[in-house]
């Protein structure tokens, strides 16, 4: 079965797609640093959306979705952003935790997987 990489550096793929299914990297808000969290949210969200129509797909399909919070108190205000976006119908098995990130401007990062097809 083949794998197909996009987006790749030296050190990750943004998008991986292996067989059925569409890998994504943990992304964050890189039109956003250091905004709101409702706002790093809405802008993550829009990247994942381009991401995974470039993979041959769309959020109906997502299988999963991990969230990382710098701080678990705006798990209300990423959820605000969340709900209005994810497919009602379709929402996938999520998992959100408290994490330090990477750089303080960002204080979400989410990654899904998703099937294609």
């Amino acid at each position: 079965m083949s794998v197909t990489r996009k987006h790749s550096g030296p050190r990750m793929s943004q998008i991986v797609v292996h067989g059925n299914t569409v890998y994504l990297a943990g992304q964050v808000a890189q039109e956003a640093p250091g905004a709101t969290v409702v706002d790093q949210t809405r802008d993550i969200l829009q990247r994942i959306d381009q991401y995974l129509d470039e993979a041959g797909t769309d959020k109906s399909k997502m299988l999963a979705a991990t969230i990382w919070l710098s701080d678990m108190d705006t798990f209300s205000e990423m959820n605000e952003a969340w709900d209005a976006w994810v497919d009602p119908a379709n929402p996938p098995a999520r998992a959100c935790v408290e994490a330090r990130l990477a750089a303080p401007q960002f204080t979400v990062e989410i990654m899904v997987t998703a099937a294609v097809g």
